[in-house]
């Protein structure tokens, strides 16, 4: 049986010939002083016992007086250096000068005294962009605290409870930081995950045994913090206790966007649609500030969705019926548009940006759908303009590492985008192929994705307004970059019998024996060596040395040149659909990730090796080796 072997420090072994270990197996506190009330948002957010604990933890500061608020139409407050950590503004804490404050339209600065006034009306959440060198405070979860919430009505009856009443406005919503070393530093990794998408509770162990037990073995991202780009449950938004107890594991700010599964689905009207996540995790949008970094985290779900004069073809037929038939899209509204040519506005052109979406701007798996990217997106590349930006998002469950000038026939003919001005990650989902596959012995499922990648996470390894930009495979130390297979006449027509059999299972089940033996047959009709390079991109190249030969140069099958997507069992990635067809899953049959290496017709009998060195953009190399087997006849 053919094997592999480790060929030195870098090298590893290809997946499919060794044991793949993933296969194979609410009261509120009140404070009364004098005249004032002073609300804590969250009871459970106990204050830091010391001012040199690293972890601050605490919660933003309501005032209430019995006379309320001067001006009904008017909300003050201030952002204030929390010297002795204890969420209340005492007499002697200074104010913080020139932080953004927001009501989700307008944006202004404080003044030399931290102060802030901003235009208030019914359903609002005001929020401050946390600046470089300082800390919000965390609560127990490490869930930052820095918005308030403000429907004095309350969220209509919501399955999942929305927003409770928060009564008259305020006299004041104070918002209380602190110095922190490390989100002024000008390195910094920031943790982009996609997609947990827990529909119940086992999934959230799944998630604990595998994404979650990486990143709380890292601490890489303290400063910076995890961002999770939405869909953080699935559809049951009664699990965001557990996943906040589940993400309290990790080792740094724990930050949320809503995806189109956290939506409350029996709101009446779009302004309610994320009521529950408000509440619960996060704004709708919001911005946030470390080193030289500008992340901006939008809503791009619009719930239940309706035509534009600028959406694009499709759309109208899509979202035809909101009451009757409700449905999402990819779109931001005119008040967040608003809010984020505002907010840009007042952020330096020296910053890095990174604009960070559920429904991606753009993406490669769903190129051609008017639905899974974003109306706007051209709208979104005006205000962008001339800055060194970069744009995350999920909901795909595909990897895609999309570099600037890349192009794709969709994108041309829906939203009239040529080629993308700045790089677009899709940052894959730590739920992978929404947690299918087998189980394997560290306890979660292998959940290979649509496009043949493992799940994991991505990060951004930050200098100045600089990034590099990182995948980590769930399970894996951070050089398993590749996944190699054999794609022959034999692979190919076991694909077709096992599709027919999986959809009429009558007799046993058509069995791919000896997936890394090739015969003279296989090699005449063509077979070819495949590397599945998760991150890799345009600008990445792959290498192949058989048996110690001369490297020779593979062919990356979709070039992102402008052509339609490539699809099929030719541009499959037959490792991962070597279990998909026999675990269950998605159809790896379509990357913009995968090399394609073809094997000499001439090979001699016996055994070979295939040493695979996969070299990305900055030149980082990743080695592999599989060893296969050429047979005269099966």
């Amino acid at each position: 049986m053919p094997m592999t072997h480790p060929r030195h420090a870098q090298t590893r072994r290809a997946q499919w010939a060794r044991p793949f270990r993933t296969a194979l197996a609410a009261s509120l506190t009140t404070v009364v002083a004098g005249s004032l009330t002073m609300i804590p948002t969250s009871a459970a957010a106990a204050p830091s016992e010391s001012p040199d604990n690293t972890t601050y933890r605490g919660d933003i500061e309501v005032i209430r007086t019995p006379m309320g608020a001067v001006d009904d139409a008017v909300l003050t407050g201030q952002v204030f250096v929390d010297a002795n950590r204890n969420s209340v503004s005492d007499g002697g804490e200074a104010g913080l000068a020139g932080v953004m404050v927001t009501n989700g339209r307008d944006v202004v600065r404080t003044d030399d005294e931290g102060r802030y006034q901003l235009p208030a009306f019914e359903n609002m959440t005001v929020s401050i962009t946390q600046p470089a060198g300082y800390q919000v405070p965390l609560d127990e979860h490490n869930i930052p605290q820095f918005h308030y919430n403000h429907l004095p009505e309350g969220s209509p009856e919501l399955r999942y409870g929305g927003i409770e009443p928060t009564g008259p406005l305020p006299s004041a919503v104070n918002f209380p930081v602190v110095e922190r070393e490390a989100t002024a530093s000008a390195e910094q990794s920031c943790v982009m995950a996609g997609d947990l998408q827990t529909y119940n509770r086992q999934e959230i162990e799944y998630a604990r045994a595998g994404a979650i037990e990486d990143l709380s073995n890292r601490d890489d991202y303290a400063g910076c913090g995890a961002l999770f780009v939405g869909d953080v449950v699935g559809d049951d938004l009664s699990l965001y206790p557990d996943v906040k107890d589940l993400l309290s594991e990790l080792n740094g700010p724990v930050r949320f966007l809503p995806g189109n599964h956290d939506l409350d689905f029996d709101a009446p009207n779009a302004e309610h649609a994320f009521d529950t996540f408000r509440a619960q995790l996060a704004p709708e949008y919001y911005s946030y500030d470390v080193g030289d970094v500008h992340v901006i985290a939008l809503n791009t779900v619009d719930y239940p969705c309706t035509a534009a004069e600028d959406s694009p073809e499709g759309i109208e037929e899509h979202c035809a019926d909101p009451e009757g038939d409700p449905s999402y899209n990819g779109r931001l509204d005119e008040d967040q548009l608003a809010w984020l040519q505002s907010d840009l506005a007042n952020v330096g052109r020296d910053k890095l940006v990174v604009v960070a979406t559920h429904i991606g701007l753009l993406n490669y798996a769903d190129a051609s759908s008017p639905v899974h990217q974003v109306d706007q997106v051209k709208r979104v590349y005006e205000l962008l303009e001339g800055r060194r930006a970069v744009a995350v998002g999920g909901h795909s469950h595909s990897i895609e590492n999309l570099r600037a000038g890349d192009s794709a026939a969709g994108w041309r003919e829906l939203f009239g985008v040529e080629g993308l001005p700045f790089p677009h990650i899709t940052a894959g989902a730590i739920s992978g192929d929404w947690y299918s596959g087998a189980i394997g012995e560290e306890g979660y499922p292998t959940a290979i994705g649509r496009d043949g990648g493992r799940p994991g996470v991505v990060t951004l390894d930050v200098e100045g307004n600089e990034f590099r930009e990182r995948y980590t495979v769930t399970g894996e130390p951070n050089d398993v970059q590749t996944q190699l297979g054999i794609n022959s006449p034999t692979y190919r027509e076991w694909f077709v019998e096992r599709q027919e059999w999986n959809d009429d299972p009558v007799g046993e089940a058509p069995e791919l024996e000896e997936p890394l033996v090739v015969d003279r047959a296989d090699l005449i009709h063509g077979s070819w060596l495949t590397t599945n390079f998760f991150f890799g991109s345009t600008g990445s190249t792959v290498e192949v040395s058989i048996d110690g030969g001369p490297a020779e140069e593979a062919t990356r099958t979709q070039r992102m040149e402008g052509e339609p997507a490539n699809v099929g069992v030719e541009y499959s990635d037959p490792y991962a659909v070597s279990q998909q067809l026999v675990h269950g899953g998605s159809l790896a049959v379509r990357t913009m990730h995968l090399w394609r290496f073809d094997l000499p017709r001439n090979l001699h009998t016996g055994h070979h090796t295939a040493e695979v060195t996969a070299t990305d953009a900055y030149g980082r190399e990743f080695t592999d080796v599989l060893e296969f087997e050429v047979v005269g006849r099966r």
